[in-house]
């Protein structure tokens, strides 16, 4: 398997360089990508720990910056009502009628659809997510909803390393 993908990662290289020179190389096509056809390469992120073990990042929620905590605990995006309204979502008209367990007890949440979530090139589309009552919670956790579709996650030596 690694070895097929060194073959695939070096024949890339092969190619860009020689798209940056504007010619192919010899016995090669050059291989473009278009809006009918778009290639996608495996993205990754690797996000430091702080000092007290948390991994906290910002993520590109419906295109905005927001600041999470990526919570392996949270079985979806948890977002605040202040966060929501930060990604383009109006909790006004959310309907928030989904108990759920938080770290401060019982709150009402109410389930929504987000566009895509992003950490650095690492993205995924039409991600599960619950917006928390105004009070219930400060900051975003970035759950399993998100995290669950990735191709892998793992911590080690302190990192925590994601790859779609």
């Amino acid at each position: 398997m690694h070895n097929i993908g060194l073959a695939l990662s070096a024949g890339l290289a092969m190619l860009v360089s020689a798209s940056l020179l504007n010619k192919t190389a010899p016995g090669q096509q050059l291989i473009t990508a278009s809006a009918q056809d778009p290639v996608r390469l495996m993205a990754a992120v690797t996000i430091k720990g702080h000092s007290n073990g948390h991994f906290i990042t910002t993520a590109h929620i419906n295109n905005r910056p927001i600041k999470v905590l990526v919570d392996t605990g949270a079985s979806a995006v948890a977002l605040s009502y202040e966060d929501a309204r930060k990604a383009g979502i109006n909790p006004f008209r959310l309907n928030f009628n989904i108990p759920v367990s938080t770290a401060n007890g019982i709150a009402k949440a109410a389930e929504v659809t987000l566009r895509h979530v992003e950490i650095e090139n690492v993205r995924v589309n039409d991600v599960r997510g619950m917006v928390l009552q105004k009070g219930a919670m400060r900051g975003t956790l970035l759950g399993m909803s998100f995290l669950g579709r990735l191709r892998s996650f793992k911590v080690e030596n302190g990192e925590l390393h994601l790859r779609d």
